[in-house]
């Protein structure tokens, strides 16, 4: 009884409903001691119940009823609320590992327990609808913790240690609902609460097994009327759980149609046969009749050999193919004599560790009263009290998203556990990323992980919660499922490999360059949204041309990298040294402008050095000064009155004759006069700026606030900036 903590001193009523009987027992825990006050029993006076299950709900609360009503005329006290056990004719186990990762070490704390095993049943339960044959709804009434693990290694308890991984063994059993609600219909029809459920292999281990003795490899088998119950303990657990459908009342069955007398008759027989030499008997007829218990023996031997034979069968199973150490064998279908040596016989053990455990196993029970029944047939009965101190388990209602749910309260009930129970997906109760992008750079796979959504939102009786918060009989429980986060997005430019700058030297001047991508084969600018799969290669190199159109200078005369003659699509790599002549680039530039107009049939560049020049007659009189005589105040009043001088040119002019421009340069009116059209270049040519004044300078040529294109096509009026830009050093 080692374990039991609570409730001391507190009256229990436990009820065992058996297939052929009900018995009562009424005690109390002092120490570890449980003192029994008073036991009842009383036979079902019809078949109500067949193989553990009640088939006549009224005729089973009935006999309920008179059982408590001798019991509180024994006592004189009225009794209200009993603890009542689940037969495993119905029981369903599903064994499952579970581990969880943390994001690293951290110290194992009582919740991330709580939420591994959470998960384990989860786990279980889905497990086990993969296997559900039937269309009854099971509920999960308990799970038992069988191992824990730590960083992949097995330890006895995880609260308080660091680890990055978390692992469990659980064991977790379930029943259908309507044997959970026959067993409690049968009660309520007594005026009785249920105060605790438990399972009938767990009520009869409390107190065939000491817990000292689960170290040990042993099977306890609950030989009861209609199942006979089988659990395995090993490393101080319960390892598993079984049944098999058939036990004593089988055995009775046989007596009945050999004897030719009623059951209760044939089960008087059975049980005497095993405690006097010759049995009397009345037949159907009203005859006398007598019976050896050598000839019970032989008549029920084929059925005792068939039914060790499944029961030995089950505890291989249930113990990974191989015998135990040790039988208990408990209820009255185990007193049939040849069982015990039998179901030895069947597992391949010697017959003295197959033995009938009933008053030497109740060191711990006192009983307070006279004629008390000490056999096996009490340890079930018995058990049932002691696993209300254990842990106080029984089934609750609460209302989950306006759905009334059953739960199985084994005292520590959360929120999570009714998600679980009404399938509320687990995915729901977390956070969910939003979808992750994937791609690769420079042919190593990146991924960029999703957007965190918002937690799930819960609230218990109007009230904030979380998944851990604890609940209760009538609580109402609202769970607003979980967001998902935004897809991830992420720019070209925000990738670490692009924070970075290519350093190369250009006419001696240290330049850092930004590094560029191409993505799918395609240059693209920082700003570019990366897409799923795309293949991005980060460059780290330019040509000399795209060094060049960095700078926004000409390109031109004699080309050197790293002091080697070298050609304008060139690669420059890291700390390169790169060279030309300016100078030489703007020459280039102009005298490749009449070469292309004389070739269209226009004049030559010496037309064009001759009439490209600053005016020298005089303005139109509505003019008060001539823009290249006087400079203007404001640069509209200088475009207004070019405009007025062109619009009046424009009607007195042929179209393909010479016509005269006005433009703005660095603040001053600047004209053009003797071509048909003029492009950017043109307006060296008509102002004071020494092209071969670079000395290291970049130049900056701007046509109205934008970079200009040297052969781009000026208009009327158009606003231009050139000048020499400083180089940064380093």
């Amino acid at each position: 009884m080692a374990g039991i903590r609570e409730g001391q001193g507190q009256f229990v009523f436990g009820l065992d409903i058996g297939t052929r009987s009900i018995v009562g027992t009424v005690g109390q825990l002092e120490g570890n001691k449980f003192h029994v006050f008073a036991q009842r029993a009383k036979e079902h006076e019809t078949r109500a119940m067949l193989d553990g299950q009640i088939h006549d709900i009224i005729k089973v609360g009935e006999t309920i009823r008179q059982v408590k009503e001798m019991l509180e005329k024994d006592l004189d006290r009225n009794l209200t609320d009993v603890c009542i056990a689940a037969a495993g004719r119905v029981l369903r186990t599903i064994t499952t590992f579970v581990e969880y990762d943390f994001e690293a070490d951290k110290e194992v704390t009582d919740e991330d327990v709580s939420a591994l095993a959470t998960v384990g049943v989860e786990k279980a339960y889905e497990e086990f609808q993969k296997v559900n044959d039937t269309d009854m709804k099971f509920y999960c009434v308990g799970y038992t913790p069988m191992r824990y693990y730590m960083n992949g290694y097995q330890i006895g308890n995880l609260e308080g240690h660091k680890a990055k991984s978390i692992g469990l063994d659980l064991i977790a059993t379930f029943l259908p609902d309507d044997v959970v609600d026959g067993l409690y219909k049968a009660v309520e029809l007594a005026d009785l609460h249920v105060a605790n459920l438990t399972l009938e292999p767990i009520a009869a281990i409390q107190v065939a097994i000491p817990e000292k003795f689960r170290m040990l490899n042993m099977a306890l088998v609950d030989v009861g009327a209609g199942t006979s119950d089988i659990s395995i303990t090993k490393d101080g657990t319960i390892t598993a759980y079984g049944m098999i459908p058939i036990a004593g009342d089988s055995l009775t069955d046989i007596i009945v149609q050999h004897c030719l007398v009623d059951f209760e008759t044939a089960e008087h027989i059975k049980r005497q046969s095993g405690a006097q030499e010759m049995v009397e008997f009345s037949d159907i007829m009203g005859l006398p009749q007598t019976i050896s218990s050598q000839e019970v023996k032989e008549l029920l031997a084929s059925s005792v050999d068939n039914m060790t034979k499944q029961v030995a069968e089950c505890i291989r199973e249930l113990n990974g193919d191989k015998p135990v150490s040790a039988v208990f064998v408990v209820g009255g279908g185990g007193m049939v004599p040849g069982y015990t040596e039998q179901l030895a016989e069947k597992l391949g053990i010697v017959k003295e560790r197959v033995a009938i455990r009933g008053q030497e196993v109740m060191q711990n029970i006192i009983f307070d009263m006279e004629n008390a029944r000490k056999d096996s047939l009490m340890v079930t009965p018995i058990g049932i009290c002691l696993s209300y101190y254990e842990q106080s388990n029984n089934f609750i209602f609460v209302e989950f998203n306006g759905n009334r749910i059953k739960l199985y309260d084994n005292g520590r009930l959360s929120v999570a556990d009714a998600a679980v129970q009404s399938q509320f997906s687990n995915e729901d109760l977390f956070p969910k990323r939003g979808k992750a992008l994937t791609f690769t750079v420079n042919g190593k796979a990146r991924m960029v992980r999703g957007v965190q959504g918002e937690a799930a939102v819960i609230t218990v009786n109007g009230e904030q919660a979380d998944i851990y918060a604890q609940i209760h009989n009538g609580d109402k429980v609202l769970l607003m499922p979980s967001t998902m986060g935004e897809a991830a997005a992420q720019e070209l430019g925000r990738l670490p490999e692009l924070s970075e700058q290519l350093h190369v030297y250009v006419n001696g001047m240290k330049i850092d360059l930004p590094k560029t991508a191409e993505v799918n084969g395609v240059r693209q600018n920082e700003f570019y949204q990366i897409q799923e799969n795309d293949d991005i290669q980060v460059r780290n190199s330019y040509t000399v041309q795209e060094v060049a159109e960095f700078l926004d200078m000409p390109l031109g005369g004699e080309i050197r990298v790293n002091d080697t003659v070298a050609k304008a699509d060139t690669r420059v790599y890291e700390n390169f040294t790169v060279s030309w002549n300016p100078e030489e680039a703007y020459q280039e530039m102009a005298a490749s402008i009449p070469e292309r107009e004389t070739k269209a049939g226009q004049p030559d560049l010496q037309e064009h050095m001759t009439t490209v020049q600053e005016p020298q007659e005089p303005m139109p009189e509505n003019v008060n000064a001539h823009p290249a005589q006087e400079q203007v105040s404001s640069a509209d009043t200088v475009t207004e009155t070019a405009q007025e001088q062109s619009d009046e040119q424009t009607t007195v002019a042929e179209d393909n004759a010479p016509k005269e421009i006005y433009v703005i340069v660095n603040g001053k009116a600047v004209g053009l006069k003797g071509k048909d059209k003029y492009v950017f270049v043109d307006i060296f040519d008509a102002i004071d700026f020494d092209l071969k004044a670079s000395r290291g300078r970049a130049i900056v040529t701007n046509l109205n606030g934008r970079s200009a294109e040297y052969l781009e096509t000026l208009k009327e009026g158009d606003v231009i900036e050139v000048y020499w830009k400083e180089l940064e050093k380093k």
